[in-house]
């Protein structure tokens, strides 16, 4: 179980990084 959310927290920033775009902005 633990190595699952371990690869969906890893999936999830690799997303965030690659639409970083859309992200900049709201945080901002």
């Amino acid at each position: 179980a633990i190595t699952a959310i371990m690869r969906k927290l890893i999936v999830l920033a690799n997303a965030l990084l690659r639409d970083n775009r859309l992200w900049t902005p709201k945080a901002a």
